[in-house]
């Protein structure tokens, strides 16, 4: 399913996950609480189907989600690995698998680091600096837990 992540629901829904009270961000576009309120009721439904669509995709069976913070937790089946999928607005939506990597050989080493930090940004959650993806992924991931 597309998230339209341009459209003003998506972007009441990524205000509201930083910490805006509905009240302000209805001020700031000029329009009513109750208005800010149905918008984001469907913007959660959307990506509560989203990140459902995407954990049937990918054979994840779901353990818990928040559709009001974009993230679903739950264990892979074929892969038999804990997995996460969650909306970023800078990255889509994103699906992550708990393993020990190699990653300082991986190619992917700077986009899992760039990933890994920028949804930790966007969630507004403070982590302990390290290069290593695996262990920053850990620490994401369990802090996140707590939310879902």
């Amino acid at each position: 399913m597309f998230l339209p992540i341009g459209e003003k629901q998506f972007k009441f829904w990524k205000l509201r996950r930083d910490g805006l009270p509905n009240i302000n961000i209805a001020r700031s576009f000029n329009i009513s609480r109750q208005a800010v309120s149905r918008a984001l009721t469907s913007m959660d439904k959307r990506i509560e189907d989203t990140l459902l669509e995407m954990a049937q995709a990918n054979q994840i069976e779901v353990e818990s989600i928040n559709s009001e913070r974009g993230i679903l937790f739950g264990h892979s089946i074929p892969l038999d690995a804990n997995a996460i999928i969650f909306v970023s607005a800078k990255h889509g939506v994103q699906v992550w698998y708990e393993h020990e990597g190699d990653c300082g050989t991986c190619s992917r080493y700077t986009q899992c680091i760039e990933l890994l930090w920028d949804l930790a940004d966007e969630m507004k959650i403070k982590l302990e600096k390290t290069d290593d993806p695996t262990k920053l992924a850990d620490e994401l991931f369990g802090k996140l837990s707590g939310l879902a």
